[in-house]
């Protein structure tokens, strides 16, 4: 019996040592995908979670561009279906996620316009019968003439004071109607807006995240903008935007609402294209 316990143990001790090596082994495969793993899940962090913003321009932004009817706009899918604006005769609309209308501003928008028309009718009514200066009384008049020449001029004078007025008024609707449009940009800068005339896509305001082929959207400086396009016609216009006309398209032009020095909102439009 004391002569086998020496190979027993030399076997045991043999067996350890294959478990052992084994074991390292297997630890060295588990540290590998485990290493493997952490490196998949690095390579899978650093990838990018979204696509690049869509280009915006006169060609043609989610499926928009010039020429397309309203009816076929909306068939995109890529609009809100209620429309947020129908100031001066136009129809407009989000793109898909944005703000609900606004009833309490597009009411207001309403009285605004109908003053404006109302007050605007009557000035050129009252133009066009501006009454004739009074004359001045023949030698001998009556004292019965001179009472009738005094009333006479007293009504010129009030109508004249009432004409007055009507223009005055007439022409503080004007104001007001440019106020009303100023407030309607200024609501959808971040959201983008999409303005539809009878005939056709009239206007196509973009939306914060987009951007231009040449990388300019909101928040791009002046310095970009003008670096961008000044070379290609960009010109600050009457209107405080700055002006680029789009190449190939009769009367379409980009437009940049410029604030502190940097872009706070674009758009390509065509302003010679009647709402209504």
């Amino acid at each position: 019996m004391g002569k086998n316990r020496g190979p027993i143990r030399a076997v045991g001790a043999a067996v350890s040592v294959v478990l052992l090596v084994a074991g390292a082994a297997a630890c060295g495969n588990d540290d590998k995908k485990d290493t493997a793993k952490a490196d998949s899940t690095a390579t899978a962090s650093a990838a990018p979670t979204s696509k690049a913003p869509e280009a915006f321009s006169a060609a043609g932004y989610r499926g928009l561009k010039p020429g397309t009817a309203k009816d076929a706009g909306l068939a995109t899918g890529v609009l809100e279906a209620a429309p947020v604006s129908l100031l001066d005769g136009c129809t407009d609309f989000v793109y898909k996620g944005g703000p609900a209308p606004d009833k309490t501003r597009m009411d207001a928008e309403a009285a605004t316009e109908a003053r404006y028309k109302d007050l605007n009718a009557q000035a050129d009514a009252a133009r066009g019968k501006a009454p004739a200066p009074a004359g001045t009384l023949p030698p001998g008049a009556s004292a019965k003439d001179a009472a009738a020449a005094a009333a006479g001029s007293a009504a010129a004078a009030k109508d004249s004071a009432a004409t007055a007025k009507l223009m005055a008024d007439a022409t503080k609707s004007i104001a007001d109607m440019w106020v009303a449009r100023e407030a309607k940009d200024k609501a959808f800068l971040a959201t983008g807006r999409v303005s539809f005339a009878a005939t056709g896509l009239r206007e196509l305001v973009a939306p914060a995240e987009a951007r231009t082929a040449e990388g300019i959207g909101a928040g791009a400086t002046l310095d970009a903008l003008q670096q961008a396009y000044g070379a290609k016609g960009l010109q600050l216009a009457k209107s405080g935007k700055y002006e680029l006309p789009v190449e190939g398209q009769q009367g379409w032009k980009y437009e940049f609402t410029v604030d502190g020095g940097k872009v706070v909102g674009m758009a390509v439009a065509n302003r010679d294209i009647k709402c209504v």
